[in-house]
């Protein structure tokens, strides 16, 4: 992990790819860097959610009702819906390698919901992707 992760291009970032420039600086300055060693617990299945989660280096392994049903590596986020609904996680993830992620905390993750529409309107599009998916899933 040799790069600091705010060097993440942000705007390869689907999320962050319709993004000003302007946008893309107000979006990098809310960020916090953290490393996280394998084996750590990110978000818990049940519990209440207070941070945004993205991807830089490393792979993390989402699980609902202790079963693997995703694995997510760069450029990958999660941790959205909790903050935007405020209720309780919907699955845990876990490093399955040392990570280097970004962390958006819930007070500058609704700054950012605010100040930058670009990101707002691609998280809908993304909501709207997950729920479309879900009933397709619901209806096999």
């Amino acid at each position: 992990m040799a790069k600091s992760p705010k060097a993440l291009d942000l705007k390869s970032i689907w999320l962050f790819s319709a993004c000003t420039g302007s946008e893309l600086r107000r979006i990098r300055s809310a960020l916090d860097e953290v490393q996280v060693p394998k084996g750590k617990v990110l978000v818990e299945e049940g519990r209440i959610g207070t941070e945004f989660f993205l991807i830089v280096d490393g792979k993390a392994a989402v699980t609902r009702d202790g079963r693997k049903v995703a694995s997510l590596g760069p450029g990958r986020y999660f941790g959205e819906l909790a903050l935007l609904d405020r209720r309780p996680r919907s699955a845990s993830v876990v490093s399955e390698t040392d990570m280097d992620v970004l962390v958006l905390h819930q007070r500058q993750f609704n700054g950012l919901l605010e100040s930058v529409p670009t990101m707002s309107r691609k998280l809908l599009v993304a909501m709207a992707n997950r729920l479309r998916e879900a009933d397709a899933k619901a209806d096999r």
